[in-house]
């Protein structure tokens, strides 16, 4: 990422960041179907572990299918904010073996282990890119809080 995307990133809050960017639409899609897009919007801080379309096809089949029913909104929104964390957390302030609380009342685990950084079981692919309302890290994994 050049750094004038990333300064352009500054300008847009969390979800207009995830809206331009297309490895991201599947993310955008529960988002907009969990009703979480106004929140996310907000003030914030937040930071998102935002998983790839990539990371969205890798579930079961007919998981994603479901979840973004109407029938099953309340189960869709505890797994968008299991990726939540109400305070802007850039990569620097990760340590290994640090938890994270996140929005929906449970805690991630970070892992730093060969220059990677891992949220539960999830690598971050692309870090800090920086909205007006907070950071996102983007990850490979979709991570599910447990049931």
């Amino acid at each position: 990422m050049t750094i004038s995307s990333i300064t352009f990133a500054q300008d847009k809050d969390i979800v207009s960041l995830a809206v331009g960017n297309e490895s991201l639409s599947t993310l955008v899609a529960a988002v907009k179907a969990a009703g979480l897009v106004e929140t996310l919007q907000g003030e914030g801080p937040f930071t998102v572990f935002a998983p790839t379309n990539e990371a969205f096809a890798a579930l079961p089949k007919g998981t994603l299918e479901d979840l973004l029913k109407p029938e099953n909104k309340a189960k869709l929104t505890a797994i968008l904010t299991y990726h939540v964390v109400g305070a802007k957390v850039l990569s620097t302030d990760l340590s290994d073996g640090q938890t994270a609380g996140t929005v929906n009342g449970t805690n991630l685990m970070v892992k730093l282990a060969d220059g990677k950084a891992m949220i539960n079981d999830a690598t971050v692919v692309a870090a800090d890119v920086m909205a007006s309302n907070g950071v996102v890290h983007v990850i490979d994994k979709v991570i599910l809080p447990a049931e």
